[in-house]
């Protein structure tokens, strides 16, 4: 019953998120990005917001750094259709691809909130400064926390860098993935013991 429940709601959430208006970036967008993954899943994904290919698509992490994101998640044992449910600070494109406004956060960031609680991850990863800075702390630096687990609202949340940073920098993989192999352990703890990952 409460599976039921929890997709009803879920579905009443995508449609209020499909129709906002709240901020400046709803009248440049083609689609609105409100996620995609298991509905179940208890690893959640969350990055800054839609880029050019999102936007296009209405699907989160499809351009160069979502194939790049699903080839980390693959190495992990991980997939996006069933055990993990991607997310954006922002669910509209920024202008330019440009970090999202405080005030286009502050709009948005109830609706995460929600898909949160109603998904109920147990592992998130904040994929990059503004996931983290959005959700956590606008004071911390991710390359200060990135590979630390974060206790917030009984959730562990582990930062590292966004994907699209690893495409522009390719010395900071080997930092991103000793962070996703720290997931995959805590995964195996929290989540099913017997996880296979076929690289960790």
């Amino acid at each position: 019953m409460c599976i039921k429940i929890n997709l009803f709601e879920i579905e009443d959430l995508k449609q209020q998120v499909l129709s906002c208006t709240k901020c400046a970036l709803a009248h440049g967008r083609t689609n609105v990005v409100f996620g995609e993954g298991n509905l179940q899943a208890k690893l959640m994904c969350i990055g800054e917001g839609p880029g050019r290919d999102e936007d296009l698509q209405g699907r989160p992490f499809v351009g160069k750094s979502g194939q790049l994101l699903d080839k980390i998640l693959a190495a992990c044992g991980f997939s996006r259709t069933e055990n993990v449910f991607i997310a954006n600070i922002v669910k509209c494109r920024p202008p330019n691809n440009r970090a999202p406004l405080p005030e286009e956060k502050a709009q948005c960031l109830p609706y995460l909130y929600k898909q949160i609680e109603l998904i109920n991850p147990t592992i998130i990863v904040l994929l990059g400064a503004t996931a983290l800075n959005g959700l956590i702390d606008e004071s911390l630096k991710i390359t200060k926390v990135r590979g630390q687990w974060i206790e917030w609202q009984n959730r562990w949340v582990m930062p590292t860098y966004h994907p699209a940073a690893l495409l522009r920098n390719p010395s900071l993989k080997a930092e991103t993935w000793e962070d996703f192999k720290k997931v995959v352990a805590q995964y195996r703890i929290l989540v099913n013991p017997n996880h296979k990952a076929p690289h960790c």
